[in-house]
């Protein structure tokens, strides 16, 4: 790089000398500049997410260069943070965190030897004698992240019910114009802690958020990749004002305490970015418990590459799909996905010479160029009476969000048989265990054996974590036992979680296993008899269909989950 190109972004003291020690390329230490002034945060950050140079190296250099003393955080005890000398904006305006006092020495960790301003203004602000100690980037965003948590955790327990008041309660006109979170309130306690939780879920690729009141304990869990995870402890008495500010934001009724309710509201994340909640309370014995579940609308644009079926079963989706009549329904327990198999259905159907309609409880996801419903049982518009409408509606493809008792179920039907595509749920085991509810629903056997086109039955198991996953060795029996075959045992490779930073546990995001059975004149014959679920599963499997754990299989021995996920989520 010529001086001319170089002296447009003036180097820091520190970049300069890590040049000088040959620890990165001039050219490295000018973008990362450039990018720590464009963005406004520290030259360490950046160089730390460009991966210009090892953490330790740097920081181990910096201590010898600028003698400073180096302390490693991971020995280090966060309860030892004075929290009367820490400062939240302060700390995160100049990246630094007062880590101990001795007297009237307070000694502030800081990951850029440079930032002596940092320094200056928590000597100011404490009128004590500070001192620098330099620590590692990596692991001085983690600690900063946890104490910060927990000081805003702390700071509820001085609360008390007077403070609810001073929270701005959104009408439905404000909504349209704020962002519903409030942040025009964001100076109470309370909202804050609700937006970080909010924002962490967010960042952490959470499904769902728990607030969870007992006696003498109040907790937040994530659910990530399908397992759950204790996230904060929030002082018990501030379980009532939290719930009741999450029943704020969804417009829930604030005063009602005793009866179930659901709601929904929206957060903008950024200009183009936007995610949806919904929110349901139940009394329990100690309060209300609110569960959130996160509606991301990018999860609906994946693609069917995306969802993890296997060749010949993405071919048989499409097929289905495709067809101008016909039921595809898509089965699993709560949490498997089906939802988003549906979303991506109705993106490929999305065209503008098709009119699609879908019927759901609640809508969870927004589609421009569809026609959704939101179930209001309460103003008598069920599943049923929507599906009635939507035949006099000249439709396409209908999209039933659950189909749940015999009215639906005849009108779903019906409408497959009469020139229209339907797409719907159900919660059934497999496949073939989905046509025999149907039966017992009362669907007579003629009508199922001449509308239904696909049933598909799925799972999520967790995604092992590519740089971390390690082989292990498993004996023949026990994988013979598992359902692997004679022929797949030699030269099998198969992997367990390892956990680094990168992933938690070992395992990152999750992969769709899938049963994916056509309706073939044999299986239709099968039904039109009032054959049951063995005897269909029989028929099926004879002509080449995978169950759910053989689908699981192929994932294992592709090395994208384990045999512990595949005991986990698929049954003998």
């Amino acid at each position: 790089m010529d001086e001319t190109s170089s002296s447009k972004v003036p180097l820091g003291g520190l970049a300069r000398k890590l040049i000088q020690l040959n620890l990165i390329k001039e050219e490295v230490a000018v973008n990362v500049t450039d990018q720590a002034n464009k963005q406004k945060k520290p030259f360490v950050t950046c160089l730390m997410e460009a991966h210009a140079i090892d953490p330790t190296l740097l920081a181990t250099t910096c201590a010898q260069e600028f003698g400073i003393p180096l302390l490693d955080l991971s020995a280090f005890d966060q309860q030892n943070v004075p929290t009367d000398n820490l400062d939240q904006a302060l700390t995160m305006q100049h990246h630094v965190l007062p880590l101990f006092r001795r007297g009237n020495r307070l000694f502030a960790a800081i990951s850029d030897p440079t930032n002596i301003k940092a320094i200056d203004e928590i000597r100011y602000r404490a009128n004590l004698t500070t001192e620098a100690v330099l620590v590692e980037e990596h692991k001085f965003n983690e600690i900063i992240e946890k104490v910060l948590s927990n000081s805003e955790a702390a700071s509820l327990g001085s609360l008390d019910d007077s403070d609810l008041e001073s929270i701005d309660i959104l009408n439905e006109d404000e909504e349209e114009k704020k962002n519903v979170i409030g942040m025009d309130a964001e100076d109470a306690p309370i909202v804050r802690f609700i937006n970080k939780v909010i924002l962490d879920a967010i960042n952490g690729g959470a499904s769902d958020l728990h607030f969870e009141p007992y006696e003498k304990s109040f907790r937040v869990r994530f659910r990530r990749d399908g397992m759950l995870y204790e996230h904060a402890s929030p002082p018990v008495n501030t379980a009532g004002r939290i719930a009741a500010r999450l029943k704020v934001m969804s417009r829930l009724d604030i005063s009602e305490r005793r009866v179930p309710q659901d709601g929904r509201f929206k957060m903008r994340i950024s200009n183009t970015r936007s995610i949806d909640f919904r929110i349901n309370t139940c009394p329990t014995l100690f309060g209300e418990k609110v569960v959130m579940r996160i509606l991301d609308p990018s999860s609906a644009k994946l693609g069917i590459d995306a969802l993890g079926y296997e060749s010949f079963q993405k071919d048989l989706f499409m097929k289905a799909i495709s067809k101008p009549q016909g039921l595809v329904l898509v089965t699993g327990p709560t949490g498997s996905g089906k939802t988003v198999s549906l979303y991506t259905a109705l993106n490929i159907l999305n065209t503008v010479d098709r009119n699609i309609s879908t019927c759901e409880d609640p809508v969870e996801i927004n589609l421009t160029g569809i026609n959704q419903v939101n179930v209001n049982v309460k103003a008598g518009l069920t599943f049923s009476a929507a599906l009635r409408a939507f035949l006099r509606q000249d439709p396409d493809v209908i999209m039933v969000g659950e189909i749940r008792d015999l009215e639906t179920a005849e009108i779903a039907v019906k409408a497959a048989q009469t020139g229209h595509l339907v797409i719907s749920t159900l919660h059934t085991n497999s496949a073939p265990d989905t046509l025999t509810r149907m039966m017992n629903m009362g669907i007579p056997c003629y009508n199922l054996a001449t509308a239904v086109t696909l049933v598909i039955a799925q799972r999520l198991a967790r995604r092992l974590c590519s740089s971390c996953r390690k082989p292990v060795e498993i004996p023949e029996p026990a994988l013979l036992e598992l359902g692997f075959t004679k022929e797949e045992i030699p030269g099998l490779k198969l992997f367990e979680p390892a956990g680094c930073e990168k992933c938690r546990e070992g395992y990152k995001g999750r992969v769709g296993i899938y049963q994916v059975m056509g309706i073939t004149q044999e299986i239709s014959a099968i039904i039109m008899a009032g054959g049951n679920a063995i005897d269909i599963a029989k028929a099926a499997k004879e002509q080449g269909v995978w169950d759910l754990r053989r689908a699981g299989i192929e994932k294992v021995k592709q090395g994208l989950t384990t045999i512990e996920e595949l005991s986990r989520v698929t049954k003998d």
